[in-house]
């Protein structure tokens, strides 16, 4: 051990050894700290660095979340919306996430409508283009279930729902003859998917308000049960949303108290269920799981919040497409 500082060194006879060098000693503490703070910087950026695992599960290479390869994990993707999955187990809304529809725009694309405003009973165009960051146009869609863009419809009081399917010309407008039939605002979802310049695809839903003028009269939403009547079809249903944990709902349709076995693809699938939030309208588009058993149809759902909620499924028997409507209540 080096002598303290400020400590004597003992005299004798011969004189004591004057001790190592202190410039040569100063120096090696100096090289021995500095390979110490390289090691240690390099441990800790180890662990707080780009090769540590984002707390909230995204890639540090790429920023996105691992459990999402689109940018709006709604549709469960529009950008800044609720999760999308196109896959066979359907589609689910992650518990907690955000629906799709509440926004007009979202990463840089926005819906643009013509014009928001309509008269009661009467039919006019409702035209609309998707604009890009470029604010122009756009033109590229992926095909998905059999629609380029789904355009559903529904009166904020969750009445006067309507799935339509608009036309794309070659600038980039769509239009669909639309009739609402009552006053007050309604809400359009478009739900559709992008292909960008790069050629990857955006799933996104997009919403904006319609109006149309004169004396409101609001219809209060039905009670929650677990059967509706359509065209002499009843349709009844099996299972509990809940928040935090994704459950099945599985639909089935009956006719003169018989099951109805000869259910019919539509729009690539067995069924659709279109699930709107009473209050601000947020939007689920749910897919059923390809695994079915005759008769019936299956999806799988996460509530993403408790509340009231209305449930619209599509489905078609000789050709012809009919909705059952539900309100659930999630707890």
């Amino acid at each position: 051990m080096p002598e303290a500082a400020g400590t004597k060194a003992r005299t004798t006879t011969p004189p004591a050894d004057p001790g190592p060098d202190r410039s040569g000693l100063r120096l090696g503490l100096f090289v021995a700290g500095l390979v110490f703070a390289l090691i240690g910087g390099f441990g800790i950026g180890k662990l707080t660095g780009a090769d540590a695992a984002p707390a909230d599960g995204s890639s540090a290479a790429g920023g996105m979340a691992m459990n999402s390869a689109e940018p709006n994990a709604n549709h469960a993707h529009a950008p800044g919306t609720a999760e999308h999955d196109h896959g066979s187990s359907g589609m689910t809304a992650m518990a907690g996430a955000e629906l799709g529809g509440l926004s007009v725009s979202g990463s840089g694309y926005t819906l643009v409508p013509a014009a928001t405003e309509f008269t009661a009973g009467r039919t006019a165009d409702f035209r609309f283009t998707v604009q890009g960051p470029d604010r122009q146009p756009v033109k590229q869609f992926a095909v998905v279930h059999e629609k380029q863009l789904h355009l559903i419809v529904a009166r904020r009081d969750l009445s006067g729902y309507q799935h339509l399917h608009p036309t794309m010309a070659a600038d980039g407008t769509w239009s669909i003859p639309l009739t609402l039939g009552a006053p007050g605002t309604w809400r359009a979802f478009a739900d559709f998917t992008l292909v960008d310049s790069a050629g990857a695809q955006i799933a996104a839903t997009l919403g904006t308000d319609l109006v149309v003028a004169g004396d409101y009269q609001p219809v209060a939403l039905p009670a929650a049960a677990r059967e509706a009547t359509t065209a002499g079809f009843t349709v009844t249903y099996e299972g509990t949303p809940t928040v935090g944990a994704t459950q099945p709902l599985q639909f089935r349709v009956f006719r003169d108290g018989n099951p109805v076995t000869d259910l019919q693809p539509y729009l690539g699938a067995y069924g659709h269920l279109v699930v709107l939030r009473q209050g601000d309208l947020g939007y689920l588009h749910v897919h059923p799981d390809e695994q079915r058993v005759p008769g019936t149809v299956k999806f799988w759902v996460a509530a993403p919040s408790p509340g009231n909620y209305r449930g619209f499924f599509d489905f078609q028997v000789a050709g012809k497409v009919h909705t059952a409507e539900f309100t659930l209540t999630v707890k």
